[in-house]
């Protein structure tokens, strides 16, 4: 009776023991797991693309994530998301719509950013002072983020200059803490390759959200 007692005592410890290296296991590994998946966020850059309806951010947002033009022949509804991946981080393009009502959708996903792709149509003479408008409402919640405005549709008779889309946006008041850049881009024929001004400002992004 003893030795079956004794036995059976050892068999209890051991399942014990087992139990708490079985929780130490899942406790080291977890956290490694957890460490990853911070580390994997991390690597994760997230660029928002905003801009009024028609500016041309879908074009330029497929231009600024492949190598090949493709022209978008409507407005985006909603969202419209794209991830590129380079050797330092996995950039994440985000666009929302530049209708009137998704407007106010765009300071929510300000935070988390790494930078802000301003579109501009430049040959939108009457809309211009709403582009202004829009534009300086949503960079005074975050004095230092970096912008990247895109003077688009340079290649349209009449459109602004990039000094002209410079005084007409003030961009000269939007703060000396951050950075910004201002880069007239069109977007070529379906199916041609991206046209230098976008692949400028696709080595400036990917340089922004690794510094």
């Amino acid at each position: 009776m003893y030795e079956i007692y004794r036995i059976g005592l050892i068999g209890v410890t051991v399942a014990l023991v087992g139990g708490i290296i079985y929780a130490a296991w899942e406790r080291l590994f977890g956290e490694a797991r957890e460490a990853i998946e911070a580390e994997d966020e991390e690597n994760v850059k997230q660029i928002l693309v905003v801009g009024l309806d028609g500016a041309g951010k879908t074009s330029v947002l497929h231009s600024l994530s492949t190598s090949t033009v493709k022209r978008s022949h409507g407005p985006t509804k909603m969202f419209n998301s794209v991830s590129v991946k380079t050797e330092e981080a996995e950039i994440e393009f985000l666009e929302i719509g530049g209708g009137e009502s998704l407007r106010q959708c765009w300071s929510s996903h300000l935070p988390g950013s790494q930078a802000l792709v301003y579109v501009v149509d430049s040959a939108d003479h009457i809309r211009m002072p709403t582009a202004k408008k829009e534009l300086h409402q949503l960079v005074q919640r975050d004095a230092t983020l970096p912008v990247v405005v895109l003077a688009n549709k340079q290649d349209i008779e009449g459109a602004c200059t990039i000094s002209e889309i410079h005084e007409q946006l003030s961009l000269a008041e939007l703060g000396d803490e951050r950075k910004l850049f201002l880069i007239g881009t069109h977007v070529a024929e379906d199916g041609s390759q991206i046209p230098t001004s976008i692949q400028d400002a696709k080595e400036l992004i990917a340089l922004l959200v690794i510094c």
